[in-house]
């Protein structure tokens, strides 16, 4: 008895080891199996850090990443050969302070809703950015945190994401939607409904800017934004204010450092700048209201980004019911055109994004956004800014980066696989990025193909 259950012992071992050799091989097979290759030939690379294209080259893609750039032939059998017929290839272009949620919704939504419609049409709208160009956003403020494991899965198109959470507010500020008489709030009551659901985070005090701070991490962001100063569409708070302490914004910035990132702040003005930039933070959203050169000074010496829009009070400008509101920025787009020349001239790092809001129409313009920036920048300099630019800054969540395998913003080997066939040359004429339909004739991210005109 004992020598038969030895035997039926071993048959069974032997069966396992048969069956755990055969999975191995199989892994081992599928680990060897050559990855798909796109080659792209007579292209004139635009590489996202020179400002003179390299001329007639081949840019071979091997799985997500940039195998090969030359200008003499690739030998590539089986790639995916794609002739760019003398066009521009240039790397994806990046929005650094873009919100997949309330770039998509109306207003309406926030008062008339619920989460599900907000993360649907977020959903749909990640798409959307994704075919006009951009391929890698810094969604700086709110939680379309399922948005980007679709995207990051090919599930679903959309762009790469850096997510902040839930922006932080005080009470009485930027991010406070709560009602009027809605005060004092008894500390009993559940969180309002767009709180519960990250869209927006409201907190006071060290104690619990730490706590909301913590959360955001805790849910996967990658740096955390909080409101420094007032803005234009909040209804209590004059764009002059200086929104949270030195000590509020502080801890917000410790808890971030313990997770080795940063902190973006929402600020226009001088004092309110200097005291975020005191306190640790690292990128001021906005600052069309910066008069004082020694603001940008202390920016300049402490390695903070100037995070700007091309705000205008023009055809596309914003439009409000609340007077308030329209008056706030009115004031806000006078500041802009001073806000880039000061910065510039003053050496400061300056990144590109358009905070498009509560209109979907409006949002379709990002692209046109940026060929706004003609007005104070060469083509070079905007798209520069718009890729390898936007990518240092984005990179600086280090081990929280999401897509650590490779640079963004470039087209070199090793880098992501994220690049638009133009057609033409937007080193000349910054105006073609304004109608990615017509002018950007193939976009892929990550090495997939998302459109392809030429076919």
């Amino acid at each position: 008895m004992k020598a038969r259950r030895l035997r039926k012992l071993g048959k069974a071992i032997l069966a396992a080891a048969m069956v755990l050799v055969a999975s191995i091989s199989t892994a081992s097979a599928a680990e060897q199996e050559p990855k798909p290759r796109t080659l792209f030939t007579n292209v004139h690379v635009f590489d996202g850090v020179h400002e003179k294209r390299i001329e007639n080259a081949n840019v071979l893609v091997e799985g997500n990443l940039i195998k090969q750039v030359s200008t003499t032939a690739i030998s590539a059998d089986g790639a995916t050969v794609i002739d760019g017929g003398g066009r521009t290839l240039m790397p994806g272009l990046i929005d650094v302070h873009w919100h997949t949620y309330y770039a998509n919704i109306p207003v309406s939504i926030l008062q008339k809703s619920d989460m599900s419609e907000v993360a649907i049409l977020g959903l749909l709208g990640a798409k959307e950015t994704l075919m006009r160009g951009f391929t890698t956003v810094r969604d700086i403020g709110g939680n379309p945190f399922a948005v980007k494991k679709f995207a990051d899965a090919g599930t679903f198109p959309g762009p790469r994401m850096y997510i902040s959470g839930a922006p932080i507010g005080q009470t009485g500020g930027h991010f406070d939607l709560g009602a009027y008489s809605d005060v004092p709030r008894n500390p009993g009551d559940s969180l309002p409904y767009w709180q519960r659901n990250g869209l927006l985070g409201v907190a006071d005090g060290v104690t619990e800017v730490t706590k909301l701070a913590r959360a955001n991490l805790r849910q996967g962001a990658t740096q955390l934004k909080i409101a420094g100063g007032g803005g234009v569409t909040s209804l209590y708070d004059p764009l002059d204010v200086q929104e949270y302490t030195f000590e509020e914004i502080k801890a917000v910035v410790d808890v971030a450092r313990a997770f080795n990132t940063y902190v973006a702040a929402h600020i226009f003005t001088d004092e309110a700048i200097q005291n975020a930039v005191r306190a640790g933070v690292k990128s001021i959203e906005h600052g069309n209201l910066i008069e004082d050169k020694k603001t940008l000074k202390m920016m300049k010496k402490n390695g903070v980004w100037l995070s700007a829009q091309p705000i205008l009070d023009d055809e596309d400008g914003l439009t409000f019911e609340d007077p308030v509101a329209t008056a706030k920025f009115k004031k806000v787009t006078e500041g802009t055109s001073r806000n880039y020349e000061q910065a510039k001239q003053m050496g400061v790092k300056i990144a590109f994004g358009t905070d498009l809001l509560f209109n979907p129409e409006a949002s379709a313009k990002q692209g046109k956004m940026l060929a706004k920036m003609k007005r104070w920048f060469t083509p070079f300099e905007a798209l520069k800014m718009a890729t390898s630019n936007n990518a240092e800054l984005v990179k600086m969540v280090g081990p929280r980066d999401p897509y650590p395998e490779g640079p963004l913003g470039v087209i070199e080997e090793g880098a992501y696989a994220d690049m638009i066939l133009v057609d033409g040359n937007p080193l000349e004429d910054l105006d073609l990025v304004a109608d990615s339909d017509t002018n950007f004739v193939v976009i892929m991210k990550d090495g997939t193909i998302y459109k392809n005109a030429l076919q």
